[in-house]
């Protein structure tokens, strides 16, 4: 965690972007809820998590080819000051009492495309900071924590000032938290970068990417099973636990609070242990049991009806889903080429992020007519089952891995005999 954390930009970084989370969190908290108040349908807590991730799955693509040409420190700047903007919007319909469901979807849409081109911006821009590949893993740890540890406060805070006081001092304290990071990202250093040589046309350079990212079987086969874990972790989140914490826990928005808390308190343990890894070997494996984990955990949350239960049952999830995702990320950007890491970063965003609305819709309107728990079961079900397909594919895997960490340096070029054991003993690493 030193290697990070010793890079000037990056210490910036972490504490701005630290206190603008805890902000994120506390509006998603607050929005979900202010949905849920107004309507009472869980439908149309599908409809708003749709329309706040749709614009990524169209638009990630295109943005990670003006990723690989943008000033990344210019283009994160714009970004935050843009969601600023919705987030005071938000602050001054709710605090007026003339928000309506109709407005929190019109700025879902706009929020969910200048995130599509955030994400894998500041995804890209992570090697910048820590001037690097050395402490890639660390910032990438460090960044997973930071997330986490905002998601373990912010939802806790927003539960109890809604209860307090209204949603609209939640929406009201984001906006104020994003002059935070944009005050870290003026206070940068950055060393000039080289001019960009003459792009082609941008739809050659999105085939390129496609091809690069979806021919290549590590990076394939790790966004594949994001896909399956995002479609089943996102829902869960921005749809189903409400509808959990009224209908089944008979709860309020602190009930809400600490079920979102006790999911980013696991998922800040598994960020935690990941920063704390000296080498990126065995990250493989551990891709493949935290998925299958995760939904073992999504299935007994599901049959849980008591908070003293529940809470912890979402720690394990969130934990195992972190080990997950975080693992995911860090071998992704290990082994990407330089050229192609905005592409291939916005197609994980796309993962990450761009399935989700599928998922979300698909998840508030099967909840009201199965069930939010059976929908988890089901959710649980298919993250076991392409866990289990990941962890066939690991041979395959690891073969066009090796080579790549042999040239950057995570694993020596020996020859003859010693390559032999060398080989065996990565083999029982990942």
């Amino acid at each position: 965690m030193r290697g990070a954390l010793k890079h000037r930009n990056f210490r910036l970084y972490f504490m701005g972007q630290g206190v603008s989370l805890i902000g994120t969190w506390m509006q998603q908290v607050a929005m979900t809820w202010l949905v849920y108040r107004l309507s009472g349908s869980g439908l149309l807590l599908g409809v708003v998590g749709f329309c706040s991730q749709i614009p990524s799955f169209f638009l990630a693509p295109l943005a990670g080819v003006y990723t690989d040409r943008w000033n990344l420190h210019r283009t994160i700047i714009a970004t935050q000051t843009l969601a600023l903007l919705q987030a005071a919007v938000l602050a001054v319909l709710a605090l007026s009492g003339t928000a309506a469901v109709w407005h929190v979807v019109l700025l879902s849409i706009f929020m969910g495309t200048v995130m599509a081109f955030d994400v894998p911006a500041r995804q890209s821009f992570l090697i910048q900071m820590v001037e690097g590949r050395e402490e890639l893993a660390s910032a990438i740890g460090l960044n997973s924590s930071m997330f986490n540890g905002a998601r373990l406060v912010g939802p806790a805070v927003a539960g109890f000032l809604i209860a307090a006081t209204s949603e609209g001092v939640c929406f009201l304290l984001n906006a104020l938290s994003y002059l935070a990071v944009l005050a870290a990202l003026l206070a940068m250093r950055l060393a000039p970068r080289e001019a960009a040589p003459p792009h082609p046309r941008v739809l050659r350079e999105l085939r390129e990417g496609f091809a690069y990212a979806f021919g290549f079987p590590p990076i394939r086969e790790i966004l594949l099973l994001l896909v399956v874990v995002n479609l089943a972790a996102i829902p869960l989140t921005l749809v189903l636990l409400p509808i959990f914490t009224k209908v089944i826990l008979h709860g309020g928005p602190d009930t809400l609070g600490l079920l979102t808390a006790s999911m980013g308190c696991g998922a800040l343990l598994g960020a935690l242990r990941l920063a704390f890894r000296k080498s990126v070997l065995g990250l493989g494996r551990q891709i493949a049991w935290a998925g299958a984990l995760f939904g073992l955990g999504l299935i007994a949350f599901s049959f849980s009806t008591a908070l003293w239960l529940s809470m912890p049952l979402l720690v394990i999830s969130g934990f195992m889903l972190m080990m997950e995702t975080a693992a995911s990320n860090t071998v992704v950007q290990t082994i990407v080429d330089d050229a192609k890491r905005g592409r291939v970063m916005s197609f994980y965003a796309m993962a990450f992020f761009g399935v989700a609305p599928l998922g979300s819709l698909l998840a508030g309107g099967l909840a009201v007519r199965w069930g939010a728990p059976r929908v988890v079961q089901i959710a649980g079900a298919m993250c076991v089952v392409a866990s289990a397909l990941f962890a066939l594919r690991l041979p395959v895997i690891r073969e066009h891995v090796r080579p790549i960490y042999r040239r950057i340096g995570i694993l020596p070029d020996v020859t003859s005999g010693i390559a032999t054991v060398a080989d065996c003993s990565v083999e029982e690493g990942e």
